[in-house]
């Protein structure tokens, strides 16, 4: 079955989200049962031992399609269905001083390429530690200026939609971590700009980028609101500001789902 989403919480109650780019928990087996091997996709899932259960907390790519999907458990994968509805992600059109930030050259192709494989590889390890909290603070304070799965135009060229959320904050503020982890990787990308990951345990990855400066080192054990860095202006970035992606079995998903209700954004800029 799905229950409420994740353990009782400091900050907020949160609520399950069976949406393109959600998070779903289930209940897999019986609290005295030995830890089962669940996956999605093929790829493990996070589980935490409730007192109602083994609880699996499950990311939705955003290209999940509705209708009927379903985990795999123990060796014999035996499924366990739920339902996925649909959502319509509304249009947000930027404008992009840097043209190659849209279109990039020829002699870039290979970099992004490159930078984006690293990518996927650090955010889809499963580090097989206790995830005691999946609840997340807030890395910065502002306003949230642009939502998760924004079908992004930049400069009246459709691209991939927006696989994070956005912060409105001033150029040098902190960036903090949203929970416990280990960076897993601090770099200098084309898109993201200056980025760190914080690998928070078993595939459930934060990743913050525009930064102006980094302040942690790959391999550092970090805690709840330890600084990362400094927001900035790198990468592809209309203004100062952080973006935020959260990351589950490999699954870009809504960092809001992590934080509890926040107020609706005004415009972006």
């Amino acid at each position: 079955m799905i229950t409420s989403l994740f353990t009782p919480l400091v900050h907020a109650e949160l609520r399950p989200s069976a949406v393109p780019g959600g998070v779903v928990t289930l209940t897999v087996a019986p609290a005295t049962a030995p830890r089962p091997d669940v996956r999605f996709a093929g790829r493990p899932v996070l589980l935490q031992q409730e007192p109602g259960g083994w609880q699996a907390v499950v990311g939705l790519p955003l290209d999940t399609p509705p209708g009927e999907q379903a985990v795999e458990i123990g060796p014999e994968a035996r499924r366990l269905a739920f339902q996925v509805s649909a959502k319509a992600y509304p249009e947000q059109r930027l404008t992009v001083k840097n043209p190659k930030m849209v279109s990039p050259d020829p002699d870039d192709l290979d970099r992004i390429a490159a930078e984006r494989e690293r990518q996927l590889k650090v955010r889809s390890q499963f580090r097989d530690v206790p995830v005691a909290r999946t609840d997340l603070d807030l890395p910065t304070a502002g306003r949230l200026s642009s939502r998760f799965g924004l079908r992004r135009v930049f400069n009246g060229e459709p691209r991939a939609p927006h696989t994070g959320l956005d912060v409105a904050a001033p150029m040098g503020a902190p960036i903090r971590a949203p929970a416990d982890g280990v960076v897993s990787l601090v770099d200098d990308l084309y898109f993201n700009g200056k980025t760190v990951f914080v690998d928070h345990g078993q595939g459930f990855v934060s990743m913050v980028c525009h930064l102006s400066e980094a302040k942690v080192e790959v391999g550092r054990k970090v805690r709840r609101g330890e600084l990362l860095g400094l927001v900035g202006n790198t990468g592809r970035a209309t203004g100062p500001h952080l973006h935020w992606s959260v990351y589950l079995n490999g699954a870009a998903v809504d960092p809001a789902l992590f934080i509890g209700p926040t107020p609706d954004p005004k415009p972006a800029r």
